[in-house]
């Protein structure tokens, strides 16, 4: 898991391909003014879903992984709180692996909380397990899907 701002986000450049094509678009264009959706940068290698949600309270929040993708969940609007755990740790899963949706959730808890604010990013590999969407209020985001 990797926690920064956006005005650092070239420091990151370096561990995808993709990263440099998602982090340019993400700087010209200001996704807080945009509607809910998805925009294909590079068909499924590379998109972004854009969207607005209730927050949850901390024992409400999913915990939950990708195998496929890395996630770069990027607070538009409001602020954000994320669990996280190592994957490894994650032991009790809800469901088993949905491969088309590339996701599985867990019951283990969270053993770490990072809050982001508008301007900041945190990057989810396939070895972070993360409870996303912990908030008092509404959240606006985007969520960067890159294929490994």
């Amino acid at each position: 898991m990797i926690l920064d701002s956006l005005k650092n986000a070239s420091a990151s450049l370096s561990l995808n391909p993709r990263f440099k094509i998602a982090f340019d678009y993400i700087r010209n264009n200001d996704l807080s003014k945009m509607e809910p959706g998805k925009i294909i940068l590079d068909g499924d290698h590379l998109y972004i879903s854009l969207v607005e949600l209730d927050g949850k309270k901390p024992e409400a929040a999913k915990m939950e992984a990708h195998k496929k993708y890395i996630d770069i969940q990027i607070v538009l609007v409001g602020q954000e709180t994320m669990g996280w755990t190592a994957i490894e740790n994650c032991k009790k899963e809800i469901d088993p692996y949905n491969a088309e949706n590339d996701i599985v959730f867990y019951t283990d808890k969270p053993t770490t909380y990072v809050t982001v604010n508008p301007g900041e990013f945190v990057i989810f590999f396939p070895e972070d397990g993360h409870a996303p969407a912990i908030s008092d209020g509404r959240i606006k985001k985007a969520i960067v899907k890159v294929l490994i």
